[in-house]
C-alpha cells in the first residue's frame, strides 16, 4: 500500500488555488473525466447529505453512480462510493499509484484533495458509470472538481465559512461557488438561496431551479415525507432532501427514466454516518459533524425543536467561529458542556475553547483530552449525550473507539 501511505504524508491540510495541477493530472490519465456525465454539488453545508440523498435514490433507481465526497471520518476508501460500494483499499493503491505516476511525470506536486480527485475520477471511468455525483470540496472557482463539465449543479446553501480563501461576505463567497455552474445548463438552489439574490452573482449564464421544502412529519430521530421514512435526522435535512428531489426532476427533464417508488426506497435507505447519527455500540451517544456556526445552529434547532436536554461534547477547528457554533449550542440549554483539545497545528487550543464558552456565559468547563473523553463514552449514559464540533474530532473518536462506519 505504498501510493496510500504516499498519500497520507500529504497531509490533509493542503489548499492549492488553482486548477493547473487536476488539468495535468487529467491529461496524464488520458482525460478520464470526458467518459461520464456528472453533477457538481457545492456550497458550505449539507453537500454529503445530499449527495446521499441522491446516491441512494438514483441507484434504487436503476442508474450506475459514482460518487465522491470529503472529508473522511475513519478512511479514504469512504471518498469514492461505486454503485453501492465504498471503493476497497487495494483498488484505491492501484488508482493512487496511478495518479502518483503522472504527477512525478510532469513534476507536480498535488495536494492530498487533488489526488482523490483525481482517483475518483479515474475509478468513475474505468466502472463506467452512468453518472458522477461529486461533492465539491471548498469555493469552486480553484477546487479541483471543477476540471469537470457537470449536466448540472447544486447549490445547496451560502454561508460564512472559509473566509480567509473565499471572501468577507455571503455575495463573495457564493461568487467562487457559483463557479461551478455552467451556460445554459440547469442550477438548483437549496430552498433558503433566492434565484433574484444568486442571478447576479453567476459569472455564467446558467438555469436557476429553486427547490422547495416538501411536507413532512419530523420527529426526534426519523422524518416521514410522501408517506416514506427518512432516516437522515433534522429540519435541515428535510432541506437537503428538497434539492436532492428538485434535482431527480430536473434529471428526468433531461431524459433520466426514474420512478418516483424506485427513487423513494432509495431515499428511505440514505444513510450518512457523523450527522445526528446514534453510534451503533454505545449508548445514548449521538455524533454530528457540526463544523461551523450554520451548522450548529442547524443541530441546536433540532434539539429545541424536541425540547431535548442533552450532555454536550465539544471540539473545534481552530479557523472556524467557535463563538458563534457555542452561541448556538448553549442556546439548546445541556445538561453539561466537556470541551476537547486536540494536538495539531489546526486544531483549536483548549484555551481558546474555554475562552469562546466564557463568551457566552459559561465559565471554566471540563477540558479532556480524547484519551479522557474515550472511556467516558464507552460506560452507561442514562442522559442523551452529544458529540460535535468538527468531523474530524469525531473521526479520531471512532478510530479509539475502535467502531466501523463502512
Amino acid at each position: 500500500m505504498h501510493a496510500l501511505a504516499t498519500l497520507e504524508s500529504r497531509g490533509h491540510w493542503g489548499i492549492k488555488r488553482g486548477l493547473d495541477n487536476i488539468r495535468q493530472l487529467q491529461k496524464g490519465l488520458w482525460h478520464p473525466e470526458n467518459f461520464f456525465p456528472s453533477v457538481l454539488i457545492a456550497g458550505t453545508n449539507g453537500k454529503g447529505s445530499t449527495g446521499a440523498f441522491l446516491a441512494h435514490a438514483l441507484k434504487s433507481a436503476g442508474i450506475k453512480i459514482g460518487w465522491t465526497t470529503s472529508p473522511h471520518l475513519l478512511s479514504p476508501t469512504e471518498r469514492i462510493w461505486i454503485d453501492g460500494m465504498y471503493c476497497n483499499e487495494a483498488y484505491l493503491d492501484s488508482l493512487l499509484a496511478r495518479v502518483l505516476e503522472v504527477e512525478r511525470a510532469v513534476r507536480i506536486k498535488a495536494t492530498y484533495f487533488e489526488l482523490m480527485v483525481a482517483s475518483a475520477i479515474l475509478a468513475f471511468k474505468e466502472s463506467s458509470v452512468d453518472l458522477a455525483l461529486v461533492e465539491v470540496g471548498m469555493g469552486g472557482r480553484w477546487d479541483s472538481t471543477n476540471i469537470l463539465d457537470p449536466i448540472l449543479t447544486i447549490l445547496t446553501n451560502v454561508a460564512m465559512d472559509h473566509m480567509a480563501h473565499l471572501g468577507e461576505t455571503p455575495e463573495a463567497i457564493a461568487r467562487e461557488k457559483l463557479c461551478t455552474a455552467r451556460d445554459g445548463r440547469p442550477l438548483v438552489l437549496g430552498s433558503g438561496l433566492n434565484p433574484d439574490w444568486v442571478a447576479p452573482l453567476c459569472e455564467s449564464a446558467p438555469i436557476i431551479v429553486a427547490s422547495s421544502i416538501p411536507s413532512a412529519n419530523i420527529f426526534w430521530d426519523h422524518s416521514i415525507v410522501n408517506g416514506h421514512r427518512i432516516n437522515m435526522v433534522g429540519s435541515h435535512q428535510i432541506e437537503n432532501l428538497a434539492v436532492a428531489l428538485t434535482a431527480i426532476d430536473v434529471l428526468r427533464q433531461m431524459g433520466w427514466e426514474l420512478d418516483d417508488d424506485e427513487i423513494y426506497h432509495g431515499l428511505s435507505q440514505a444513510v450518512w454516518p457523523g450527522r445526528l447519527w446514534k453510534v451503533p455500540g454505545l449508548s445514548n451517544v449521538i455524533f454530528d459533524g457540526a463544523h461551523n456556526a450554520n451548522g450548529a445552529e442547524a443541530l441546536a434547532n433540532h434539539i429545541n425543536r424536541f425540547e431535548i436536554r442533552a450532555h454536550l461534547v465539544f471540539s473545534a477547528m481552530g479557523d472556524k467561529d467557535i463563538e458563534g457554533m457555542a452561541r448556538h449550542l448553549a442556546s439548546t440549554n445541556p445538561l453539561s458542556v466537556t470541551l476537547v483539545y486536540i494536538d495539531g497545528p489546526r486544531y483549536s487550543t483548549g484555551e481558546a475553547l474555554q475562552d469562546a464558552w466564557r463568551r457566552v456565559g459559561y465559565g471554566d468547563l471540563p477540558l479532556l483530552s480524547l484519551d479522557e473523553l474515550v472511556p467516558k463514552l464507552q460506560g452507561n449514559v442514562a442522559d442523551t449525550l452529544i458529540v460535535t464540533g468538527s468531523l474530524y474530532f469525531l473521526g479520531y473518536l471512532l478510530k479509539k473507539l475502535n467502531i466501523a462506519v463502512l
